[in-house]
């Protein structure tokens, strides 16, 4: 994607990095010691708002960490934010057109702008540093066609084959292990009209025909604010099904399904997307949470085979009062991930170096390990790198009830199915 007032941005940037680099010739190294602007793109207003706030306070976590240890040779950090709002093109590009057009601004990071991930080219062009996580079928159909005029951007999320057929094996297995009973193998998925929400509802509905499942009810809202689920409901209590999926990714829009879900309850396993693991969604909830199911691809793989999560995640309470979702743990890696780098590359102005240094990340991170495929700049996934995690709510808790390998609990009857 390419624009004007992009490019001309890219200009204003040569020229104020040309008018620096006259200022220090003949100077020591020392003369680059100064303050390094790190760009977040976040909805910190609109219905994403909560997640926004997560993204800043990760980000801003490990800054303020950086900062207090003196630094990385003798440059600290300071954030600056690009509200993308709505998530609308136009928002978004103003927020990225705003950050690039900063001379100071040396690395950038979001959780999800855009969904689209069209600002992906606009780091591109102007060679800057990237790293994103959610849509990651998004990153990699913009990125794998030729990753080299990519190095600018990396993705923390894995590839999102597992969102759409690991629902599928984890119904299946359950009903093997006798913990639900499969009926009828009938499943209702309800989605949002968004490119996270579609993308997984529509491998989902793909893997469950393959498996021979019959889809009683396929429905997809107007992304936003719903407050309303009672009409789809009743189409969901007009044919009962084995399983009840919604992809909404906004906690506010899950809890209102969930609530009006329980006001006539099916005995159908329930499974929400991505919603629940955001704090938000039990103050909304409260204990109608109990027995809810969701996946995670990233989020913080809370394990003693894995302790890193549990480090951050404390460290994060402990600093803002309130446990983090998927958002505050993992921005807080990716600023890790840019400080690495950084450390590596030496000059945060050079920014080939930096982005083929994040290219080369293989570390422990509370996702699990993080090593990038060079053929789409995605985080590599499986149970030796980042694995799917299915958790369970329970009191307020979640309990990872998925893989084995870093179970901490097992999967338990939802109360409505009983």
């Amino acid at each position: 994607m390419k624009s004007t007032s992009i490019s001309g941005t890219l200009k204003r940037r040569a020229t104020l990095a040309a008018s620096a680099l006259a200022l220090v010739v003949g100077m020591g190294t020392a003369a680059f010691a100064d303050v390094v602007k790190i760009g977040l793109l976040a909805p910190l207003t609109g219905p994403a708002a909560a997640d926004g706030q997560e993204f800043q306070r990760g980000a801003q976590m490990a800054i303020d960490e950086a900062n207090a240890a003196g630094g990385i040779d003798g440059h600290t950090f300071e954030l600056v934010i690009g509200d993308v709002k709505d998530q609308s093109a136009a928002n978004v590009t103003s927020a990225v057109e705003r950050l690039l057009g900063d001379p100071d601004v040396h690395f950038m990071l979001t959780g999800y702008a855009s969904l689209t991930n069209f600002e992906i080219d606009n780091m591109a062009e102007a060679e800057m540093p990237y790293m994103l996580a959610a849509t990651s079928q998004q990153t990699r159909d913009i990125i794998a066609p030729d990753p080299d005029k990519y190095g600018c951007c990396w993705s923390l999320t894995p590839s999102f084959d597992a969102y759409n057929t690991d629902v599928t094996f984890f119904a299946e297995k359950l009903a093997k292990d006798g913990k639900i009973a499969l009926a009828s193998k009938k499943v209702a998925v309800i989605s949002s009209d968004n490119a996270y929400s579609k993308t997984i509802s529509e491998g989902m509905k793909k893997t469950f025909s393959e498996n021979g499942w019959t889809i009683t009810v396929d429905e997809i809202v107007p992304f936003g604010e719903v407050t309303d689920w009672r009409a789809i409901l009743a189409k969901v209590r007009a044919d009962v099904p084995d399983v009840v999926i919604n992809t909404d990714y906004l906690p506010g829009n899950s809890a209102s399904f969930l609530n009006q879900f329980l006001e006539q309850p099916t005995k159908s396993l329930v499974f929400l997307q991505y919603a629940p693991s955001v704090p938000e969604f039990v103050e909304l909830t409260g204990a109608k949470s109990n027995g809810v199911v969701y996946n995670l691809l990233g989020g913080p793989l809370t394990s003693p085979k894995n302790p890193r999560a549990e480090e951050v995640s404390t460290k994060f309470k402990e600093k803002y009062g309130v446990e983090s979702g998927t958002y505050g743990v993992g921005l807080y890696e990716m600023v890790n991930v840019y400080f690495d780098a950084l450390k590596k590359a030496g000059d945060p102005a050079d920014h080939a170096a930096v982005m083929k240094a994040i290219g080369e990340t293989d570390k422990q991170v509370a996702a699990g390990r993080l090593k990038f495929d060079p053929a789409t700049h995605l985080a590599m996934q499986g149970d030796d790198y980042i694995p799917i995690t299915f958790f369970q709510i329970w009191d307020g808790q979640r309990s990872l009830i998925s893989p084995e390998k870093y179970a901490t609990g097992e999967f338990k009857p939802q109360p409505w199915t009983k």
